[in-house]
Protein backbone atom coordinates (compact mmCIF):
# COMPACT_ATOMS: atom_id res chain seq x y z
CA UNK A 1 0.00 0.00 0.00
CA UNK A 2 1.28 3.25 -0.81
CA UNK A 3 2.15 6.03 1.98
CA UNK A 4 -0.11 8.12 0.84
CA UNK A 5 -3.19 5.50 1.00
CA UNK A 6 -2.04 4.10 3.95
CA UNK A 7 -2.38 7.91 5.30
CA UNK A 8 -5.75 8.11 3.65
CA UNK A 9 -6.91 5.18 5.43
CA UNK A 10 -5.87 5.91 8.60
CA UNK A 11 -7.64 8.99 8.52
CA UNK A 12 -10.92 7.42 7.31
CA UNK A 13 -10.93 5.33 10.06
CA UNK A 14 -10.76 8.20 13.20
CA UNK A 15 -13.21 9.61 10.74
CA UNK A 16 -16.00 7.24 10.81
CA UNK A 17 -15.00 6.18 14.14
CA UNK A 18 -15.12 9.78 15.46
CA UNK A 19 -18.76 10.63 13.35
CA UNK A 20 -17.27 13.56 11.28
CA UNK A 21 -20.00 12.15 9.10
CA UNK A 22 -22.66 13.51 10.66
CA UNK A 23 -22.21 16.98 9.63
CA UNK A 24 -22.09 16.00 5.87
CA UNK A 25 -25.28 14.01 5.85
CA UNK A 26 -27.90 14.73 3.27
CA UNK A 27 -29.92 13.39 0.50
CA UNK A 28 -28.79 12.56 -3.57
CA UNK A 29 -31.47 15.33 -4.43
CA UNK A 30 -29.48 19.23 -4.47
CA UNK A 31 -31.00 21.40 -2.27
CA UNK A 32 -30.60 24.36 -4.94
CA UNK A 33 -31.63 22.29 -7.40
CA UNK A 34 -28.33 23.24 -9.90
CA UNK A 35 -25.48 21.32 -11.32
CA UNK A 36 -22.49 22.86 -11.96
CA UNK A 37 -20.14 21.63 -14.46
CA UNK A 38 -16.44 22.96 -13.51
CA UNK A 39 -12.38 22.49 -13.16
CA UNK A 40 -10.51 19.66 -11.74
CA UNK A 41 -8.37 22.43 -10.63
CA UNK A 42 -7.24 21.76 -7.10
CA UNK A 43 -7.67 25.49 -6.30
CA UNK A 44 -11.13 25.43 -6.63
CA UNK A 45 -11.61 22.02 -4.34
CA UNK A 46 -12.76 24.38 -0.87
CA UNK A 47 -12.60 27.92 -2.81
CA UNK A 48 -15.48 27.44 -5.87
CA UNK A 49 -18.12 26.00 -2.87
CA UNK A 50 -17.50 28.83 -0.87
CA UNK A 51 -17.18 31.53 -3.63
CA UNK A 52 -21.08 30.61 -4.69
CA UNK A 53 -22.44 29.41 -1.23
CA UNK A 54 -22.28 26.39 -1.38
CA UNK A 55 -22.68 23.52 1.54
CA UNK A 56 -22.94 19.54 1.37
CA UNK A 57 -26.04 18.95 -0.54
CA UNK A 58 -26.77 21.80 -2.60
CA UNK A 59 -25.23 20.78 -5.76
CA UNK A 60 -24.39 18.16 -8.13
CA UNK A 61 -21.06 18.98 -9.13
CA UNK A 62 -19.24 17.60 -12.27
CA UNK A 63 -15.29 18.22 -12.73
CA UNK A 64 -12.89 17.64 -15.51
CA UNK A 65 -10.14 19.38 -16.80
CA UNK A 66 -11.24 22.73 -17.95
CA UNK A 67 -15.40 22.23 -17.51
CA UNK A 68 -15.96 21.17 -21.21
CA UNK A 69 -18.06 19.32 -23.25
CA UNK A 70 -16.23 17.33 -25.26
CA UNK A 71 -18.88 14.86 -26.84
CA UNK A 72 -23.07 15.42 -26.84
CA UNK A 73 -23.55 11.62 -25.66
CA UNK A 74 -20.51 11.56 -23.69
CA UNK A 75 -20.10 11.34 -19.83
CA UNK A 76 -20.72 14.81 -18.88
CA UNK A 77 -23.66 15.42 -20.70
CA UNK A 78 -25.34 12.21 -19.38
CA UNK A 79 -24.43 13.45 -15.99
CA UNK A 80 -26.25 16.57 -16.43
CA UNK A 81 -29.15 14.86 -18.11
CA UNK A 82 -29.50 12.23 -15.21
CA UNK A 83 -28.92 15.78 -12.55
CA UNK A 84 -31.61 17.22 -14.63
CA UNK A 85 -34.34 14.28 -14.92
CA UNK A 86 -33.53 12.45 -12.17
CA UNK A 87 -32.43 14.45 -8.93
CA UNK A 88 -34.20 17.65 -9.44
CA UNK A 89 -31.32 20.10 -11.06
CA UNK A 90 -32.99 23.41 -12.60
CA UNK A 91 -30.55 25.14 -13.73
CA UNK A 92 -27.13 24.68 -15.01
CA UNK A 93 -24.06 26.15 -14.15
CA UNK A 94 -21.12 26.27 -16.41
CA UNK A 95 -17.49 27.00 -14.08
CA UNK A 96 -14.39 27.54 -16.06
CA UNK A 97 -11.31 29.86 -14.69
CA UNK A 98 -8.84 32.24 -15.40
CA UNK A 99 -4.66 30.15 -15.60
CA UNK A 100 -6.65 27.28 -16.30
CA UNK A 101 -3.88 23.93 -17.82
CA UNK A 102 -6.10 23.02 -20.80
CA UNK A 103 -5.55 26.84 -21.99
CA UNK A 104 -2.87 26.25 -24.49
CA UNK A 105 -2.62 22.32 -23.99
CA UNK A 106 -0.06 20.97 -26.64
CA UNK A 107 -1.31 17.35 -27.74
CA UNK A 108 2.25 16.90 -28.87
CA UNK A 109 3.97 17.75 -25.46
CA UNK A 110 1.08 15.69 -23.45
CA UNK A 111 1.92 12.61 -26.21
CA UNK A 112 5.87 13.34 -25.19
CA UNK A 113 5.40 12.72 -22.11
CA UNK A 114 2.85 9.77 -22.13
CA UNK A 115 6.13 8.05 -24.06
CA UNK A 116 8.03 8.80 -21.43
CA UNK A 117 6.44 7.12 -18.85
CA UNK A 118 5.80 4.10 -20.68
CA UNK A 119 3.56 4.47 -23.39
CA UNK A 120 4.72 3.24 -26.54
CA UNK A 121 4.72 4.31 -30.12
CA UNK A 122 3.30 1.13 -31.33
CA UNK A 123 0.11 2.18 -29.35
CA UNK A 124 -0.09 5.70 -30.26
CA UNK A 125 -0.06 4.24 -33.67
CA UNK A 126 -2.99 1.63 -32.96
CA UNK A 127 -5.11 4.53 -31.80
CA UNK A 128 -4.54 6.64 -34.31
CA UNK A 129 -5.12 3.21 -36.91
CA UNK A 130 -8.28 3.05 -34.60
CA UNK A 131 -9.89 6.43 -35.61
CA UNK A 132 -8.69 7.65 -32.58
CA UNK A 133 -7.49 11.55 -32.97
CA UNK A 134 -5.36 12.06 -29.97
CA UNK A 135 -4.92 15.35 -31.32
CA UNK A 136 -8.52 16.63 -30.70
CA UNK A 137 -8.81 14.46 -27.72
CA UNK A 138 -5.89 16.64 -26.00
CA UNK A 139 -6.56 19.63 -27.25
CA UNK A 140 -8.03 22.16 -24.85
CA UNK A 141 -8.61 25.90 -25.82
CA UNK A 142 -6.86 29.28 -26.31
CA UNK A 143 -8.92 31.02 -24.25
CA UNK A 144 -10.98 29.77 -21.32
CA UNK A 145 -13.96 31.75 -22.36
CA UNK A 146 -14.65 30.26 -25.36
CA UNK A 147 -14.22 26.82 -23.71
CA UNK A 148 -16.79 27.76 -21.19
CA UNK A 149 -19.16 29.54 -24.18
CA UNK A 150 -18.78 26.03 -26.12
CA UNK A 151 -19.65 24.03 -23.24
CA UNK A 152 -22.83 26.47 -22.72
CA UNK A 153 -24.04 26.24 -26.36
CA UNK A 154 -23.71 22.58 -26.34
CA UNK A 155 -25.57 21.68 -22.98
CA UNK A 156 -28.26 24.62 -24.28
CA UNK A 157 -29.09 23.04 -27.42
CA UNK A 158 -28.90 19.33 -26.43
CA UNK A 159 -31.94 17.24 -27.60
CA UNK A 160 -32.42 15.90 -24.62
CA UNK A 161 -32.72 18.37 -22.32
CA UNK A 162 -35.72 20.93 -21.95
CA UNK A 163 -35.77 24.35 -24.07
CA UNK A 164 -36.44 26.16 -20.71
CA UNK A 165 -33.56 24.83 -18.74
CA UNK A 166 -31.46 27.40 -17.55
CA UNK A 167 -27.61 27.30 -18.60
CA UNK A 168 -25.09 29.55 -17.04
CA UNK A 169 -21.43 30.48 -17.85
CA UNK A 170 -19.06 32.17 -15.51
CA UNK A 171 -15.53 32.38 -15.10
CA UNK A 172 -13.82 32.05 -11.67
CA UNK A 173 -10.58 33.77 -10.62
CA UNK A 174 -8.56 31.11 -8.67
CA UNK A 175 -6.77 33.62 -6.17
CA UNK A 176 -10.25 35.58 -5.24
CA UNK A 177 -13.09 33.35 -6.06
CA UNK A 178 -14.51 36.27 -7.71
CA UNK A 179 -17.58 35.12 -10.55
CA UNK A 180 -17.19 36.61 -13.71
CA UNK A 181 -20.94 35.71 -15.54
CA UNK A 182 -20.52 35.54 -19.47
CA UNK A 183 -23.27 34.22 -20.37
CA UNK A 184 -26.90 34.63 -18.38
CA UNK A 185 -29.29 32.14 -19.10
CA UNK A 186 -31.73 33.52 -18.25
CA UNK A 187 -31.18 36.21 -20.97
CA UNK A 188 -31.12 33.74 -23.79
Amino acid sequence: MSDLLSSIIDHNQQFVETKEYEQFRTTKFPDKKMVILTCMDTRLTELLPRAMDLRNGDAKVIKNAGAIVTHPFGSVMRSIIVAVYELGAEEVFVVGHYECGMTGLNPQTVIEKAQSRGVTEDMIATLRNAGINLDKFLTGFDYVHDGVVNSVNLIRKHPLLPKNLLVHGLIMHPETGRLDVIDCGDEQ
